[in-house]
């Protein structure tokens, strides 16, 4: 045990899985299993009707899938039953042909020689079956049905011999006692492998002798209703233990651990630690392969049921490199140790980890030094860093780097004073406003300011320093680039000469 702590941590705690030892969680009632541990089909065939005679068409196979009592019984009977009926006959044969009463006559040429009653009749037809021959009984020449009846006695019994002595022998050599020697855990474990979750089981192979073309499988035995209401009972699915990707060929020559990695194509995609609890399903695995000492094909089966899965659990090693060697310690074959897993499904993570994270907040930061007019009048109508360049039409940038660059740059470099009210507006601008009703969107207003700003500086850019008033200190241009106007003085007066022809023709 301080081995295994110093390896895996003291937050590891190995668990036995052996069904002697008792748990405090509370014992569930025991269900049915299609298949058993062993790898025993628990399913019964009934009401066959008529059909019962399909097994007579296929006697062999019924021969050898019977047990073991049941055939030697068959064995028995079957030599028993034919080797009286043949003595019979050699009996009959000699009793018609009157060479009972007249054995010791030595004149007189029998059937069969040497044959007095039954007892000697039969002991006859056993030299003749088994080929003894101990000389002192023998057919004669003047006997022609005695030919017919030993030649019949040899077809027979060639038939019969081939029939029974190779259905047990096919019955002797039949591979299943190899699967005897195939070990499977006695539990399934789902835990993290490589970052994905996966369910994983334990196989191993006990002898020296390889298993040729190892394949495995699974097969999840599960009832489910259909959406049109078929109700489907014991519904089989496939589960991929690596299919696609070569990994259920196995080169069994010590124990693995078989993966089927739970993703949006598992039929277990949406199991979860709490819902493994309220499930009914049955996994069952079957690993076939060649036996390399017979060539015949060998199964193994089993199956984990769902209180046989254990959530957050991991598969102790039980490879060891010695001097020269690898060992395996199969005393620690089915034990288990708990690692840390999330108890989701991984449906569950995927829609945590899809989810879009929170969009920027479109109210002002504490940081934001301009008012809420300046925030309502801005060109893209949300809040700008500071220290960015103002967004200007393309029309304005150009007259702007052509008349006035330097004021520009400092107005970009620095957060301006921008007009507050449409009182600081050009009237022309203020009129264009004021046709708008008073259900029409803010950004319908803006546009029409920009359009109009945006004309009177093309006419007008180069006249902005001339119309500046020398006593007061430059204003730093606002969004539409006007200088605000003089204290004391009209609007008007700082207009352009078109805005203020415009006004007089008003």
């Amino acid at each position: 045990m301080s081995a295994i702590r110093r390896k895996f941590g003291d937050d590891y705690q190995v668990v036995n899985t052996s069904r002697g030892v008792s748990f405090s969680a509370p014992a569930k009632r025991k269900r049915q299993r299609f298949v058993e541990k062993n790898g025993r089909c628990n399913v019964q065939h009934g009401n066959l009707g008529g059909e019962t005679s399909r097994y007579l068409s296929d006697l062999f196979t019924t021969l050898v899938d019977l047990k073991w009592r049941w055939n030697l019984l068959i064995f028995l009977l079957t030599y028993t039953v034919a080797w009286l009926i043949m003595a019979s006959m050699w009996w009959i044969i000699a009793y018609i042909r009157g060479d009972l009463g007249r054995s010791h006559d030595d004149s007189y040429t029998p059937c069969v020689a040497n044959v007095y009653n039954f007892p000697s009749a039969f002991l006859f037809f056993i030299e003749t079956e088994a080929t003894i021959g101990y000389g002192y009984r023998y057919i004669t020449e003047k006997c022609p049905e005695g030919i017919i009846l030993f030649l019949f006695q040899s077809l027979l019994g060639s038939i019969v011999d081939a029939f029974l002595i190779g259905c047990m022998f096919i019955k002797m050599s039949q591979p299943k006692k190899r699967a005897e020697t195939l070990m499977f855990s006695q539990d399934a474990v789902i835990s993290q492998r490589d970052g994905k979750l996966c369910l994983m089981f334990r196989v191993g192979n006990l002898r020296n002798s390889h298993m040729v073309s190892a394949q495995i499988r699974c097969k999840l035995i599960k009832s489910r209703q259909t959406p049109e209401g078929e109700f489907l009972p014991l519904d089989q699915r496939e589960l991929d233990v690596g299919f696609g990707t070569g990994a259920d060929q196995l080169f069994l020559v010590s124990p693995l651990t078989i993966c089927h990695e739970i993703n949006p194509k598992s039929p277990f995609f949406d199991l979860s630690q709490r819902s493994l609890m309220s499930e009914q399903f049955e996994i069952v695995v079957i690993l076939e392969g060649i036996v390399e000492t017979t060539g015949m094909t060998c199964q193994a089966r089993t199956s984990y049921t769902e209180d046989e899965v254990l959530w957050g659990h991991r598969f102790l090693p039980v490879m060891s490199l010695e001097e020269g060697f690898f060992r395996v310690d199969y005393s620690q074959f089915h034990s288990t140790f708990e690692v840390p897993t999330p108890p989701y499904s991984v449906k569950e993570q995927e829609e945590t980890s899809c989810l879009p994270s929170p969009a920027p907040p479109l109210t002002p930061t504490p940081g934001d030094p301009r008012g809420r007019r300046e925030r309502i009048f801005s060109l893209d109508g949300v809040p700008v860093a500071e220290g960015t360049a103002c967004r200007l039409p393309s029309k304005l940038q150009r007259m702007s780097s052509r008349n006035g660059k330097g004021a520009l740059k400092a107005a970009g470099a620095q957060p301006a004073e921008k007009a507050s009210s449409t009182g600081d507006l050009p009237l022309c601008v203020q009129r264009l406003g004021s046709l708008a009703g008073p259900d029409e969107p803010e950004t319908r207003l803006e546009l029409k300011a920009l359009r109009v700003s945006s004309e009177a500086h093309t006419q007008s850019a180069g006249e902005l320093e001339h119309h500046r008033p020398p006593s007061v200190a430059a204003p730093v241009p606002g969004p539409n680039l006007h200088p605000l106007p003089a204290p004391g003085g009209r609007p008007e007066d700082n207009l352009p000469a078109k805005l203020r022809r415009m006004n007089a023709d008003r």
